[in-house]
């Protein structure tokens, strides 16, 4: 399985493009794209940020290399999928990557589903729920940097994991599956 690209690597294809987003939030974007059935498409920025004037990624560059390895993490049985957040070791910097990484999640979900409301599982419904409510988290409380926060923000990071394991599931896998039994 290809790996994602490096958060330095992304943060500058952001910025050559003059994107006003981080690499969590580019790449918490396009995981909620794809997890509401947005196509995996070279376009994907345009889409991701709701600005139609954005050019498609070139093929074998960085933003490309970022959806081509984002979509089989996403498809995979063995729960591989990663969140690309920051490098920065300090854990204000670490929380902050993650609930913008979750902000964006929420938006690329919103317009991956043409604004309609997917149908969920109960724990879909849940997982979106508390993705929802950790997007809405201060970053003020993690600030004091010891053990018990780096193992929250572990927690909570795993949690985001999962739950956008399963609303891709819910929503692109189950839909597939679905098909295939019609």
């Amino acid at each position: 399985m290809t790996e994602l690209p490096t958060v330095q690597d992304v943060t500058q294809a952001s910025q050559a493009l003059g994107l006003g987003a981080s690499a969590a939030e580019l790449h918490g974007g396009l995981c909620g794209w794809l997890s509401a059935g947005g196509a995996a498409v070279r376009e994907w920025p345009a889409k991701v940020l709701a600005d139609d004037s954005l050019p498609a990624v070139q093929e074998g560059d960085t933003l490309d290399d970022l959806l081509t390895a984002t979509v089989p993490q996403l498809q995979a049985r063995d729960f591989a999928f990663e969140l690309l957040l920051t490098d920065a070791a300090d854990t204000t910097s670490q929380a902050d990557a993650l609930f913008a990484w979750a902000r964006a999640f929420l938006g690329g979900f919103g317009l991956g589903s043409g604004g309609k409301r997917p149908v969920l599982s109960e724990e879909g419904e849940e997982a979106l729920t508390d993705l929802a409510k950790l997007a809405q988290v201060s970053v003020e409380d993690f600030e004091s940097g010891n053990d018990d926060d780096e193992d929250a923000l572990a927690e909570i990071e795993e949690f985001v994991r999962v739950a956008v394991l399963l609303l891709h599931g819910d929503c692109v896998m189950g839909a597939r599956h679905r098909q295939r039994l019609n």
